[in-house]
């Protein structure tokens, strides 16, 4: 292969202190002759051979060495050259950046130069790296957050030999069942619009201009998901058209899954999750659930904590918005998880005195560690029923006739899914994004289409660890419709540890199934008016304990806005080319009788 540089050394100015890396900068060849900007940082003063820590990001290599004192503090302490990449086709890099490109070369029956992806360049990036930086000790580690995350899970799937560890970190494994463009085919309305212009309008980050602050509003304003190309995007974004041409559970969206292509564990894999994730929840359990089945050698390992998305990797981790967690669980992870994992694969550092598990139990404020997750051994499977005036109880309903609770849902007048007003997600000037999923719950009293049912406050700890699932029986006056589900960890009103915390409503698991998707992904299908259908809402993994003296509540409902989009409520081929006449009012029950028993089935684990 032919070498073509541009190298550019210079040292990080640092703000007080001395700096403690020199940076170069270089243009690393691919196999089609597409550079890459990269930007090598190796500690000043390197005296002994060290292994390379490389992330490959759409969002900007750095510049300077702030990363050190954040997200890999604990890392550059223990001594590796850190590498950043420009992906292809982002700022300094060349080529076309392609969002979530399909691994093509794992799909070819003959690749060729062509043939490339972003299994194809860390390959190539690593092979430089190996032979070109000085002093480096054969072995590399790919860590990543978010897209970074989703580009070191995909360096794994054909790994140049000198790969010895990945941490993908809240990566996303599939756009379209449950990470941050779908869940279960509802679109993400707001989040799915504004990433899509950020990363297409140009090669940096370019954030949509709205026209005022409250974008539940805008969207409100924007009406059918086909004024989007026809007012602004005018068909230039992509994704965008993606999303439009893609509607249902195609070979575009299955292509791109990441759970296809992992068929072994090629090395060491430490997947991390965020429990109040707003983007990627979904993807690190996928990813580890499915490595799972072909890791003979025990070496694919799973760590959860009480973080937003990438909230591990900023701060002490000691709360997150109103709720705390008693110790600092992102100095934790990066001290006591993540920097002795790497050093133990890298440098053959140490003892790996981990289970493959570790997780922090929210509400005991506990790490909790496995032998495997979920821990299905330690766990009895229990289902939380739903009954007459708004209880929430184990005991089955007993009911033979009519029984229900109902409520009308209307797209001209959505259910906000955090309190109003909503900034843009990446608004400069702040925003509640990252912390929406622990809001307080109370904000919805009041309206008519959100039900809820909740116990009696607990006479003792219940303890939900592991896969959760509500099991709706509902009907509808419409042909499609959304179901909602929360499950809501419900504080006392008098609350001696926290005053100001009484009466919170924390949300611990939550999503949306959209109707049409009830029988399948690839093949929607009309709902059956006013006819009892089965649903099931995936709560995804949960480690909580409802503490003595809390109530758990479950709420439901059918608009979400606009994180996700509305549901025009009236069946249509492709929601992003509904009309707005489209959108109608739906009367929504749901059932709860002996026969159509809606209900929580949750793993509840003993109190120890």
């Amino acid at each position: 292969m032919a070498v073509s540089l541009l190298v550019t050394p210079q040292f990080v100015a640092g703000q007080s202190a001395a700096p403690a890396f020199e940076l170069t900068q270089v243009m690393i060849p691919m196999r089609d002759g597409v550079r890459l900007n990269t930007h090598i940082f190796k500690p000043k003063g390197q005296a002994v051979s060290l292994p390379m820590m490389l992330e490959r990001t759409p969002y900007r290599a750095p510049d300077n060495e702030a990363w050190a004192q954040g997200k890999y503090n604990a890392l550059a302490a223990d001594g590796y050259i850190f590498v950043f990449q420009d992906i292809r086709g982002r700022y300094k890099s060349e080529g076309q950046f392609v969002m979530q490109r399909s691994p093509v070369s794992l799909l070819s029956e003959k690749p060729d130069a062509k043939t490339i992806d972003e299994v194809t360049d860390a390959y190539d990036t690593i092979e430089w790296l190996v032979k070109n930086v000085a002093n480096n000790n054969g072995r590399v580690g790919i860590i990543g957050i978010s897209y970074p995350g989703w580009t070191a899970a995909m360096a794994t799937l054909a790994p140049h030999p000198a790969l010895k560890a990945a941490s993908p970190q809240a990566s996303p494994a599939d756009m379209y069942l449950g990470d941050d463009f779908h869940h279960n085919g509802a679109f993400r309305l707001s989040y799915g619009f504004e990433y899509a212009v950020r990363m297409e309008t140009n090669k940096e980050q370019a954030p949509f201009k709205f026209d005022r602050y409250d974008t539940y509003e805008w969207y409100l304003r924007l009406g059918a998901l086909s004024n989007a190309n026809e007012k602004y995007l005018q068909g230039k974004i992509p994704t965008w058209n993606d999303f439009v041409n893609h509607p249902n559970y195609d070979q575009f969206w299955q292509q791109q899954a990441m759970a296809g292509y992992l068929k072994k564990v090629h090395v060491p894999m430490l997947n991390i999750a965020g429990w109040w994730d707003q983007e990627d929840f979904y993807g690190p359990i996928k990813i580890y659930e499915t490595l799972e089945k072909h890791d003979a050698s025990k070496i694919n390992f799973f760590v959860a904590g009480p973080w937003n998305h990438g909230g591990w990797a900023r701060g002490e981790g000691a709360n997150l918005g109103r709720i705390k967690f008693d110790s600092a669980t992102g100095q934790h992870y990066r001290e006591k998880i993540e920097a002795p994992w790497f050093a133990y694969y890298l440098k053959d550092k140490g003892q790996l005195d981990i289970k493959e598990a570790i997780t922090f139990q929210t509400g005991s404020n506990e790490w909790k560690s496995y032998e495997q997750w979920p821990p299905r051994n330690l766990t009895t499977d229990r289902k939380l029923y739903f009954h007459a005036n708004g209880k929430l109880s184990f005991d089955a309903p007993t009911n033979a006739g009519n029984a229900f609770d109902e409520y009308v849902s209307d797209p001209a007048n959505p259910v906000p899914y955090r309190p109003r007003p909503i900034e843009a997600t990446y608004d400069s000037r702040g925003s509640g994004w990252g912390t929406w999923l622990v809001e307080d719950q109370r904000f919805v009293n009041g309206r008519p289409d959100v039900l809820s049912w909740e116990t009696d406050p607990l006479t003792e700890d219940v303890t939900i660890t592991g896969h959760s699932l509500a099991n709706l029986f509902a009907s509808t006056t419409g042909s499609d419709s959304d179901w909602i589900v929360k499950l809501i960890d419900v504080y006392p009103e008098e609350y001696a540890k926290e005053p100001k915390m009484g009466g919170y409503q924390l949300m611990i698991a939550n999503d949306v199934l959209r109707g049409r998707f009830r029988n399948s992904f690839e093949r929607p299908q009309a709902i059956p008016p006013n006819k009892v259908e089965a649903y099931q809402i995936d709560l995804h993994h949960l480690n909580h304990r409802f503490q003595k003296g809390h109530k758990i509540m479950v709420q439901v409902q059918s608009t979400w806005f606009p994180v996700i989009d509305r549901n025009p409520q009236k069946y249509v081929e492709n929601i992003f080319k509904a009309r707005e006449v489209d959108y109608v009012k739906a009367t929504q029950r749901i059932w709860r009788t002996k026969v159509a028993a809606s209900h929580l089935l949750i793993p509840v684990a003993p109190n120890r």
